[in-house]
């Protein structure tokens, strides 16, 4: 079940995940290598989850009207409803696995290689669409994937040139680490939209929900990777405004892409994707002196195309007549 809304309200929620997204990425790729003192990206994948649950929390005082209404829905939803609690719990685990693989690979690739190769989670989202839910695909979709595809096989055929930061770096850690976020991602993406359409409950309700396990999931993380480094040095260690702003920009991006996720769908955020590979790969030429081939310039543009024709409308397939009533509803026209 999906609520409509305006046209506009879908193209500014998609303009503010493409800003956040490119912003993000840079932001991320800058904290991991140029600090010093190396945070522990667990704590701030936790701090994530938190931020998230408190803007969620405000949504939905603001949704029910006043804090009785809200206390009530929460204790129904959450307290009373422990099946529902697990089944959330599925997306936030995933979802962990996810933001954990973001920074591996941001730690061991650059920017804009991350972020384009990081669009294989477009075809990955398609397949678990079709699969999950029984959705079919134009020829068209299909074939963006596959040039999709083309392109970020340039973008890795020809890395681009070393830049300014000179840390140790191990590409092919940073693309085991994308695949992984990759199948997440498409997997994680469908199973939250199949849950959120599949009943009237409250797009906040159910993000409360999933980030209640996901800060379970998030802190457990903290413990098992870090949890000797964590009590020797704090959990805030190598905390700097930017590595703040990264948290701050990570939490907001969540909450705009479960509104597309409800109004849209995942594909929908696809769009956003071509716009967000542009501008953190200029923002990477800025800060980094990230040196452009002619390879690499051709699979992003690729990539780009090849998500502006996914994103076209696809024809109505289940109100298409056969030729044969096609040829009868001439010949009836005609007789008249």
């Amino acid at each position: 079940v999906s609520e409509s809304v305006s046209v506009w309200f879908k193209i500014y929620c998609l303009l503010v995940m493409t800003v956040i997204a490119a912003t993000y990425t840079v932001a991320l790729r800058y904290t991991r290598t140029i600090s010093s003192e190396l945070y522990f990206s667990t704590t701030a994948v936790c701090i994530t989850e938190i931020i998230k649950l408190m803007l969620s929390l405000g949504m939905l005082v603001r949704e029910t009207g006043d804090v009785a209404r809200c206390k009530a829905a929460l204790v129904h939803h959450i307290f009373r409803s422990p099946k529902e609690l697990l089944k959330l719990s599925v997306p936030s685990v995933v979802y962990a696995i996810q933001n954990n693989m973001a920074f591996v690979a941001l730690s061991n690739l650059d920017a804009a290689v991350y972020q384009v190769t990081y669009q294989l989670k477009i075809p990955c989202t398609a397949l678990c669409t079709v699969l999950m839910l029984s959705r079919s695909l134009s020829r068209l979709q299909w074939f963006s994937v596959f040039m999709l595809c083309g392109g970020v096989t340039l973008v890795q055929w020809t890395p681009p040139e070393s830049t300014k930061v000179q840390v140790e770096q191990n590409p092919f850690v940073g693309f085991m680490a994308i695949a992984v976020a990759v199948l997440c991602s498409g997997f994680a993406g469908v199973y939250f939209e199949k849950v959120l359409k599949s009943s009237d409950t409250s797009l906040w309700v159910r993000n409360i929900q999933m980030y209640l396990s996901g800060i379970a999931v998030t802190f457990l993380g903290v413990i098992v990777t870090d949890g000797a480094k964590v009590m020797e040095k704090g959990f805030f260690y190598g905390y700097t405004p930017l590595v703040c702003l990264v948290i701050f920009l990570a939490s907001v991006g969540g909450m705009y892409t479960s509104v597309v996720v409800k109004y849209t769908d995942n594909i929908m955020k696809g769009f956003s994707a071509a716009a967000a590979i542009v501008l953190s790969t200029v923002a990477s030429v800025i800060l980094f002196g990230l040196q452009i081939t002619t390879t690499f310039m051709s699979g992003s543009m690729l990539v780009c195309v090849s998500i502006y024709l996914y994103g076209l409308p696809k024809q109505d397939t289940s109100k298409a007549s056969t030729p044969s009533a096609d040829k009868d509803e001439k010949q009836k026209r005609t007789a008249v």
